[in-house]
């Protein structure tokens, strides 16, 4: 008998009821230390007194309005996002995989209205993740992500990670639209793009007209220790998906734009129900005006710096179950020589919580304000984890 719930994930035997910080604690009364932070949505900890007090000063106002009509939240949080960004225009969503159908909803339309109604192909790369809608999973490509749910939305140019030469091979088509890449991919296993690589992408798509479209849905909102990850390499892109963090728990999205990049989209070309309603852009704007600043930016990176040296003493201690840790900021991965499921599991039995990604790799997406002595804990309790799989253990 199908259960109630559809079965579609692989949950651990585990029920969270309250969390405060790093922490959670289960039904049992057990509690354990927080390296996943729902996947990087939980950017300021557990039930920060901050953003509960935004949630519920706006929840005694008005929760849904719908956009028939202006939205004060709405307009605040917009205003800011351009501020703080490349961005000339902003629209919100609900989430990355919404944020994703309109970044090449958008795409095409700016070509159409160009009068190239061809030029609809999106240059995508192996390893990425951008939801599970038709337009993400197509956009993937993987046999994964697509099987048995084809035909696919056509017009995606699948390369593999990496590979310089294929694409720019790949930008002499004239009918390439935008490319799309994670600067850092989050599933595909905490995989870096050079910033050498992304100036280059940056410049293909100056040169040919090409749209660039980042998917910071998983490594922006500080989480590399830059507002925004592409930051890092000097460039600056014509559209970005954002989401996770930006909400800090409340599920929130949104699409940066240029002007220019947003040209096509004009009254009736989209719309979302709930996107942009005042509970969610409160406690965006809450996060945002937290995290964009210099001083936690900071200690952001200050944190990455602790908890990755730590990290490499735990390899050096458990070199035959871990090779390597990679990653920016506080979106780091351990590369595993020992099955990466095994480590996550581990780590439950040492009340430690990570999270698997492709590559064999275990990710490590704390909240980005996690104390030092949370990030000591943390790497005793993985040290614990590693001495259970290890072959001298």
């Amino acid at each position: 008998m199908i259960p109630s719930i559809l079965p579609t994930y692989n949950r651990a035997p585990l029920s969270f009821v309250k969390g405060e910080g790093s922490w959670l604690t289960t039904d049992q009364g057990e509690r354990y230390l927080d390296l996943g932070a729902g996947i990087a949505v939980n950017a300021l900890g557990h039930a920060n007194p901050m953003l509960v007090d935004a949630l519920t000063a706006q929840a005694n106002k008005v929760w849904h309005l719908s956009n028939l009509y202006q939205i004060p939240e709405q307009q605040a949080l917009a205003d800011a996002l351009v501020a703080k960004t490349f961005a000339d225009t902003a629209f919100f969503t609900n989430s990355g995989t919404e944020s994703c159908e309109l970044a090449v909803k958008m795409a095409r339309k700016y070509w159409y209205e160009k009068g190239q109604p061809d030029r609809v192909k999106i240059i995508t790369f192996s390893g990425a993740f951008h939801g599970r809608s038709s337009a993400g999973i197509a956009a993937a490509g993987s046999e994964k992500m697509v099987k048995g749910f084809g035909p696919m939305l056509p017009g995606f140019v699948h390369l593999e990670f990496g590979d310089d030469a294929a694409f720019a091979e790949a930008m002499k088509d004239p009918d390439v639209a935008a490319v799309l890449i994670e600067p850092i991919q989050g599933e595909g296993g905490i995989r870096p793009v050079p910033d050498a690589t992304l100036k280059a992408m940056r410049a293909a798509c100056d040169e040919t007209g090409a749209l660039l479209i980042l998917d910071e849905v998983q490594c922006g909102v500080a989480r590399t220790g830059k507002l925004f990850a592409h930051e890092w390499a000097g460039i600056t892109p014509d559209i970005m998906m954002v989401a996770k963090g930006i909400g800090g728990g409340f599920p929130l999205g949104v699409v940066l734009a240029t002007e220019n990049a947003a040209s096509g989209m004009v009254a009736g070309t989209h719309g979302s129900t709930y996107g942009g309603n005042p509970l969610g852009c409160a406690v965006g704007l809450a996060v945002l005006n937290e995290v964009s600043t210099p001083e936690f930016l900071e200690e952001v990176g200050r944190k990455s710096g602790l908890l990755r040296q730590k990290l490499e003493g735990l390899i050096a201690s458990h070199p035959d179950v871990f090779e390597s840790v990679r990653g920016t900021g506080l979106m780091l991965g351990l590369k595993c020589k020992v099955a990466n499921g095994d480590v996550v599991n581990a780590g439950y039995a040492q009340h430690v919580l990570t999270v698997a990604a492709a590559d064999n790799v275990v990710r490590l997406l704390p909240a980005l304000n996690i104390t030092d002595e949370d990030i000591g804990e943390a790497v005793s309790r993985l040290d614990l984890a590693a001495a259970s799989l290890s072959s001298d253990g």
